[in-house]
């Protein structure tokens, strides 16, 4: 058992931002902490701190000499399968008996043989477990502490996911009735600020017309209407300090935005049909041994499907058979959707093209629309303001591109889907959006996801395993 590890006054900023400050913790033996928060919040940032390979830009981390520190950052798929990267970056970290495991997205690439393997494993470790997560089905396995950056600085949630997930909307709820009520107070302030202004400037009208009248005005007269003047002054003042107070509780409070998408296809208007139908098919790569055979597969308008299997069991050569990939030599009968009624997203975004921006990308699929349609449509996926509209591609945050993607799939919406791994390395609010906007996706899905929960969210009814090469 490891002293506790004090976290007195910790800040980390960077020329261009602050990711958090004035936080204080600390970590316990057998801690079970989940760093959380928007991509480029700082999560990584913190763990380095941990393991001293940064230095924070205010406070300190306080560790005994005594106590051992492993870490396994992301692991980036190579040569060998994602899992097997993993399952050997994580037996060099516990061969030295950490007390404290560092782990940064630990889930990404795995399939759910690995993922399975994973989470036994973090039950069964008995030191202090520190992830970077998004991972909703390791959250909930594993956490029973939450460090949420958010806004600069770090929250504590002390409880499991499904806790902290209540009480973000019970906080969500709460802040939106306090800015629907400051809303009004302001509004209130502004409306009594222009009745007073009309209100003095009659005063003072009626006050010079008077003056005007008497033959001989007295002091008393011009004394009492600069007191009046006075008065008016200070009212108008306290109102306009008012209304300045309202509006910094108001940019005070951040609420995560909600998608409401609105698709070219309404579920309704899609006959049912048959999208794919591939009967005793097998697919290659050119001169290469067979990948996958005795395919039998059936998609049709209304059917969410998930492809299941290990890494490297043939799920995305199967993916490239189905949108015509040359590479890819298929045989059998295989009746399968036009290109143009595919819509096709990976974890990596990349249909999207880096040079475009963000206006770019919508206005070349529905170039028949207007400059307020467009942006109109652009806002519904949260790209308000022309900095947003006019940045390039190349400069968004995976966040960003999903939701650019979403816009895209919701302008000009297929019949089918295509998802591989999309959920990879979002934040966990990208994720709701994400989530959100295929629950409401009018079309077919297919798609390709170890990520159980994600599964489950956007109401998948069918499920394909691939095994020792064929489709069951």
């Amino acid at each position: 058992m490891h002293k506790p590890i004090p976290l007195q006054d910790l800040g980390l900023a960077f020329s261009h931002k602050t990711c958090f400050e004035n936080f204080n913790a600390r970590i316990l033996p057998r801690s079970r902490i989940a760093i959380i928060g928007r991509n480029g919040s700082g999560k990584s940032s913190l763990l380095n701190i941990l393991q001293g390979k940064i230095e924070p830009t205010e406070g300190r981390v306080i560790i005994s000499p005594e106590i051992q520190i492993a870490s396994v950052p992301q692991i980036i798929e190579g040569d060998l399968s994602g899992g097997e990267r993993f399952n050997q970056a994580l037996r060099n970290a516990l061969d030295c008996y950490p007390d404290v495991l560092l782990l940064d997205e630990p889930t990404n690439h795995l399939d759910r043989t690995h993922r399975q393997s994973l989470l036994k494993l973090l039950q069964e470790f008995d030191g202090a477990l520190i992830i970077v997560s998004h991972d909703v089905e390791l959250l909930r396995h594993n956490i029973d502490i939450f460090w949420h950056i958010d806004q600069e600085r770090i929250h504590i949630f002390q409880g499991n996911y499904d806790d902290y997930v209540r009480e973000c909307e019970r906080q969500r709820q709460s802040l939106t009735h306090q800015k629907n009520q400051l809303n009004k107070q302001k509004k209130s302030m502004h409306q009594h600020l222009m009745q007073e202004q009309q209100r003095a400037a009659k005063s003072r009208e009626k006050g010079e017309k008077s003056i005007e009248k008497c033959k001989w005005p007295t002091v008393g007269s011009k004394a009492k209407m600069a007191r009046a003047t006075v008065t008016s002054i200070n009212k108008k003042s306290v109102i306009r300090n008012k209304n300045q107070h309202l509006a910094t509780q108001l940019s005070a409070l951040y609420l995560p935005e909600i998608i409401t998408p609105k698709f070219s296809l309404n579920a309704n208007t899609l006959r049912h049909q048959n999208l794919i139908t591939i009967n005793d098919g097998s697919i290659a790569y050119l001169h290469q041994a067979l990948v996958l055979t005795r395919l039998n597969l059936s998609i049709s308008s209304h059917d969410r499907v998930a492809l299941c299997g290990d890494n490297g069991s043939g799920k995305s050569t199967l993916i490239k058979a189905l949108l015509s990939d040359k590479t890819v030599i298929r045989s059998g009968e295989w009746l399968t959707p036009k290109l143009s009624d595919i819509g096709y997203l990976d974890q990596h975004y990349s249909t999207l093209v880096s040079s475009d921006s963000v206006l770019d990308s919508l206005q070349k699929i529905v170039s028949d629309w207007s400059m307020l349609e467009i942006r109109r449509h652009l806002t519904d996926f949260l790209f308000f303001n022309n900095e947003e509209v006019n940045a390039l591609v190349s400069t968004l945050s995976g966040g960003e591109r999903a939701r650019l993607c979403l816009a895209q799939i919701a302008a000009l919406t297929p019949k089918l889907l295509i998802l591989d791994e999309v959920t990879n390395n979002l934040d966990l609010e990208s994720r709701a959006h994400v989530i959100q906007v295929f629950k409401d996706y009018p079309g077919a899905i297919l798609v390709i996801s170890h990520d159980a929960y994600f599964l489950e969210e956007i109401g998948i009814n069918d499920y394909y395993y691939i095994e020792n090469g064929i489709l069951r």
